[in-house]
């Protein structure tokens, strides 16, 4: 039986193909659709990539993918679907893409996975202040006492804060299960209190979180309602020596407060993201000993990288088969979601 194959285009950045697209996954993507020359484009404004966009009936996009504009989609007659293989859509997820009712999906939660293990990894270093004593030890060398001056150095018992029961957030509170943790508490506004009882974890507002826990860690959108959703009021509610871990946006948490509270000794924190990002080379946040900063490393690198893609071709092979999407995006999702 023959199986009709949709015309595809490629649209993102050649680093992102590079990484994306090895050849199993070309091979798949050419089994499922048709593809044309060329391939791939970073670039929807040349005449190659406006006739390769006038042929198309899918786009399978990436890292780099140009805003879908008006313009744009005008040379796209043919266009009904576009398959994402990485996180958010929001960079070219434009209002013309909703008007024309474009099937859209996103390998959001293919990307939640590694940022949850970073995470699940981040809290267990902060049990022990690994991140902190490692400093510590460059500077006293052959000399330990100085791990009896971090307080109570263990996971066992400890309270985890999870801000937003978000795609990364689920996973964080079921890859917690491995620990023997006193109790795990989500605050998020939106979930189903239920949903997160049957995850193991108890619902309870942001306050009582701030309060009650020993490791913080955040897993929200950054959005308008979430700008410096944690500033100075709310890192003065937790306990001397908390620990917060940032996995998700850096405009959640207001830098300046954070740099105050960490400078004062009072809190730790482990940073994946920052606002700004990178934080200007004189921010006090490089050379403080209870800071730890990553280059933005928790999300799909590498390998996790074609796991993306690999999500985004089952998504292909879905519509070509006519069964239904399973990671369908809305332009009401973008209102609650990154």
């Amino acid at each position: 039986m023959n199986v009709r194959r949709p015309r595809a285009l490629l649209v993102m950045d050649p680093a992102s193909f590079a990484e994306q697209f090895h050849e199993p996954q070309l091979r798949r993507l050419s089994e499922l659709a048709e593809v044309g020359d060329p391939v791939s484009t970073a670039d929807l404004d040349t005449p190659e990539a406006r006739r390769a966009l006038r042929a198309a009936e899918v786009l399978v996009t990436s890292w780099g993918c140009p805003p879908l504009t008006a313009e744009r989609l005008a040379d796209a007659p043919r266009l009904r679907a576009v398959f994402h293989c990485a996180g958010s859509v929001r960079g070219f997820a434009t209002d013309e893409v909703w008007r024309r009712g474009l099937l859209v999906t996103s390998a959001a939660g293919e990307n939640a996975i590694p940022v949850a293990e970073f995470t699940l990894a981040a809290i267990i270093l902060a049990g022990k202040k690994a991140p902190f004593l490692a400093q510590d030890a460059r500077r006293h060398r052959e000399n330990w006492p100085y791990p009896a001056h971090r307080g109570e150095l263990s996971n066992r018992g400890r309270t985890v804060g999870v801000v937003g029961f978000s795609r990364v957030g689920r996973r964080v509170v079921d890859l917690l299960r491995v620990l023997e943790l006193g109790e795990v508490l989500v605050a998020d506004p939106y979930a189903d209190a239920d949903e997160v009882r049957a995850a193991g974890a108890r619902p309870v507002a942001l306050p009582e979180l701030l309060a009650r826990c020993d490791v913080l860690t955040l897993h929200v959108p950054a959005l308008p309602a979430t700008r410096h959703l944690i500033g100075a009021a709310e890192l003065a509610l937790l306990r001397d020596g908390a620990t917060v871990i940032n996995t998700a946006r850096g405009s959640v948490l207001d830098t300046a407060a954070l740099e105050r509270k960490c400078a004062a000794g009072r809190i730790d924190a482990i940073l994946d993201v920052t606002d700004p990002e990178p934080l200007p080379a004189g921010s006090p946040l490089y050379d403080l000993p209870n800071v730890m900063l990553t280059p933005h490393v928790a999300g799909s690198l590498g390998s996790e990288t074609r796991r993306l893609s690999e999500s985004a071709l089952d998504e292909l092979d879905r519509y070509v088969s006519g069964r239904p999407p399973r990671a369908a995006v809305t332009a009401d999702d973008l209102t609650v979601t990154a």
